[in-house]
């Protein structure tokens, strides 16, 4: 059983800024960074944030990936900029990211520049010669920062991720403990979730598709650094299998097959899968909002999705 295809215009989810829509002196403060005049701007609309993200063409052809966010309007968004600011500073160069130029912190805003690398997210619904690729570059990754590397300082994933977790118990306990068994179930794994989150691992926290990259030259490059953490360096392996799962594949057997996956706890992931599934539910019911208007389809998509591999995993269903 899997999920059903997601209501989504995949690579056209976000609604952004484009280059003309940013303030005048803000675009003059990023050519002076540049140091050339833009000419022409794409704007990636993949994701679900309302911040400015385009490719760049300036001076003579030269290129550029920029992104920015207004601190007045998307206070939040822009602290997890910064944050990724910082992160991407500090990743080893052997960890297949874009190199990160500059930052530019004024006029109430935060904006990053990254090299610009041709290429496109992995189709969807997963292909298979992608997802192979994607998958074999997660091993690669996970070698890379597994121990953490020094200087390297993150939050671990468990103090973070066990705020968005304990949606299962808090509806036993808002149902005087009456629903279901299988929400029974779901509360005593999500209990277990913030033990199984620990690790050495520098892990992604929010690997999806649309924050990977598929290089013209098959290079798979791992973008958006915005909430890396330490923990189980299983985890951007589930993460991203939710999805692979949703779209028809195998997740059990990819996992088990995984060099990451052959060695993660059965217990310890279906209490993370139990977490997240929790997570996805509460935000997917939250009210609509105009700056993402498919983020609540896309957690209401992965909520399903995530049920459906658990319920394989549980022997819920047949």
């Amino acid at each position: 059983m899997s999920a059903p295809r997601p209501p989504l215009p995949h690579g056209a989810t976000a609604v952004r800024p484009h280059w003309t829509d940013l303030p005048e002196r803000l675009r003059e403060r990023i050519q002076e960074r540049l140091g050339g005049t833009v000419v022409a701007a794409a704007s990636q609309d993949s994701g679900f944030t309302p911040g400015f993200a385009s490719r760049l063409v300036y001076a003579a052809g030269e290129r550029a990936f920029v992104k920015a966010v207004s601190t007045r309007m998307s206070p939040a968004i822009a602290d997890s900029y910064a944050a990724e600011a910082r992160t991407a500073a500090k990743l080893p160069a052997a960890v297949p990211a874009p190199r990160l130029r500059w930052t530019l912190e004024e006029l109430e805003w935060v904006v990053l520049c990254f090299d610009d690398v041709p290429g496109h997210p992995p189709v969807r619904p997963w292909q298979p010669r992608e997802l192979t690729d994607v998958l074999t570059a997660l091993t690669s990754l996970a070698e890379t920062l597994t121990p953490a590397p020094a200087g390297l300082l993150l939050p671990e994933a468990r103090d973070w991720l066990v705020q968005d977790f304990g949606y299962w118990r808090d509806l036993l306990r808002d149902n005087g403990g009456t629903p279901n068994q299988q929400v029974f179930e779901l509360a005593a794994l999500e209990k277990g979730a913030p033990d199984a989150l620990r690790g050495d691992a520098v892990v992604h926290c929010d690997l999806r598709d649309d924050n990977v990259l598929v290089g013209d030259d098959g290079t798979v490059w791992f973008c958006d650094w915005n909430w890396p953490s330490r923990g189980p360096a299983w985890l951007d392996l589930v993460t991203l299998l939710i999805s692979v799962r949703g779209d028809g594949y195998d997740a059990d057997a990819l996992l088990a097959a995984h060099p990451l996956g052959e060695s993660a706890d059965a217990d310890a992931v279906d209490a993370v899968l139990a977490g997240l599934s929790g997570y996805f539910t509460r935000e997917s019911l939250q009210p609509k909002t105009a700056g993402s208007p498919y983020l609540r389809a896309h957690q209401a998509w992965y909520a399903e999705a995530t049920l459906s591999w658990l319920a394989v995993r549980r022997g819920w269903v047949g």
